[in-house]
């Protein structure tokens, strides 16, 4: 990061860095998610139902791996944020040295057990009947692409940390463009079906690492690493791990929703059911790409102010970040209620899912206009180091409530009791974060700010 970009981060009205930092991420959310969409779309109407559902037993196994990378590059962009607003570069620098190495070898070896215990995996996340044999196809070849794609997040999250989020915007638009012209190109031309969706979405992964090692080794980067630094260190590799065991228990327990979902989602209502929680997940990702854009383009934000110990502009990004994510929530929130079989016909024309997902799509929407609270509160646990809480904050809604809810309610009440779940769980989860971050915006923000006014 330049030291204008630094001072920007530290000195630029809150409102207006969360426009620069979040608007870039909600960009390449909002292409990626329509990446999502149109490749559903796509497979739906040019495949079939039954490959929509095959995409979404996939997506859990390999996103778990690919957020190993993810969960990498979090942990050590909150390090090398809080590094930089220090004036600790070479940190910085063993820092980004070790997310590459550790990538690279967690990776790998998950990829080949993955490969290894095919026959057994996609079984077990949902993949049965006759959606079995689409899935393996398109699995095999999609975690061929899963370490470069580790390597595309994890460097993205750093892009972010130096303050570049129009080139981290970028590094997102160029797979979600890749995987369309790929899907019409070996879908639609060649006819390739499922191998022809599996072939456009890796090397979709390719061409956006390709853009990321640009970044790197160009003028654009401050973060020029040598040999030394992808030396593993263990004092750096245990506070990367710390954060970054945040985000990946929290993709942890969304592979683990998946698994019961797909499974339980079969059992009451067959491949339809299962294709409805495909349709509910793409729109989630879609719908919801503001507020993840305002939590990211946060995080940068509150981590540079924090280790400057500009405490009053900490608390001030809280606020500003909500109180945007949950207008954006709110708008979201009646498009979803006013036109859910709208969105739904856009899928897919079969009668049997049509009945099914507007209803299910209402359920699973009804509260987003608070679930800014919980991603930003959770969020900023993760942005200022405190690992402890920004685990527990994370796994809240997944863990502790989403998954013993669809367990339980489906018992009593069928498949409803699984749409149930979801705002069940969101507004309990939201309950409990606001909790914990209002104790820790008087206890520790506002104590800390009145001692350094003092000294």
């Amino acid at each position: 990061m330049t030291k204008d970009s630094a001072s920007k981060l530290g000195t630029l009205p809150i409102s207006k860095l969360l426009i620069q930092q979040s608007v870039p991420a909600s960009i390449g959310i909002l292409v990626m998610s329509l990446n999502i969409l149109i490749d559903t779309i796509f497979v739906g109407n040019w495949i079939g139902s039954t490959a929509i559902a095959a995409i979404n037993v996939v997506l859990p196994i390999s996103f778990f791996i690919a957020a190993l990378g993810m969960a990498i590059g979090i942990g050590g962009a909150s390090i090398i944020s809080r590094a930089l607003g220090e004036q600790h570069k070479e940190k910085a620098l063993k820092t980004f040295g070790n997310q590459i190495s550790i990538t690279l070898l967690l990776c790998v070896s998950m990829v080949i057990a993955g490969l290894y215990f095919i026959d057994e995996l996609i079984p077990a996340f949902g993949g049965k009947g006759n959606i079995f044999d689409a899935a393996k196809i398109y699995y095999r070849v999609v975690m061929y692409g899963v370490p470069i794609l580790a390597l595309t997040m994890m460097g993205n999250a750093v892009i972010r940390a130096e303050g570049k989020p129009k080139f981290a915007m970028i590094a997102m638009i160029i797979p979600s463009v890749g995987n369309i012209v790929g899907d019409v190109v070996f879908i639609k031309f060649l006819d390739m079906g499922m191998l022809g969706a599996a072939w456009a979405t890796t090397l979709s992964y390719v061409w956006s690492f390709s853009y990321i090692l640009y970044f790197f080794l160009s003028k654009h980067s401050e973060l020029k690493i040598s040999w030394p630094h992808f030396k593993l260190n263990f004092p750096i590799l245990k506070e990367i791990g710390s954060l970054g065991f945040v985000t990946l228990s929290r993709q942890a327990a969304v592979s683990i929703t998946y698994l019961l979902l797909n499974n339980i989602l079969y059992e009451l209502g067959g491949e339809s059911s299962v294709t409805v929680y495909a349709i509910i997940g793409r729109m989630l990702m879609f719908a919801l790409f503001p507020v993840f854009g305002i939590t990211q383009g946060f995080l940068p934000i509150a981590g540079y102010n924090y280790g400057a110990k500009k405490l009053d502009r900490v608390r001030e990004s809280i606020n500003k970040a909500i109180l945007y994510a949950s207008i954006m929530g709110i708008v979201i929130f009646f498009i979803i209620m006013i036109f859910p079989e709208s969105i739904a016909r856009v899928f897919t024309s079969e009668a049997e899912i049509l009945a099914k997902a507007p209803s299910a799509m209402r359920w699973v929407f009804c509260v987003v206009p608070i679930i800014a609270l919980q991603l930003i509160g959770a969020a900023y646990f993760q942005a200022i180091g405190k690992a402890t809480p920004a685990l527990l904050l994370t796994l809240t809604r997944q863990a502790f409530f989403l998954i013993p809810l669809v367990i339980i309610l489906p018992k009593f009440f069928g498949e409803i009791g699984v749409w149930v779940s979801f705002p069940i769980a969101d507004g309990a989860a939201t309950i409990i974060t606001a909790y914990f971050l209002n104790r820790e915006v008087k206890n520790t923000l506002i104590t800390k700010e009145k001692v350094l006014v003092n000294s």
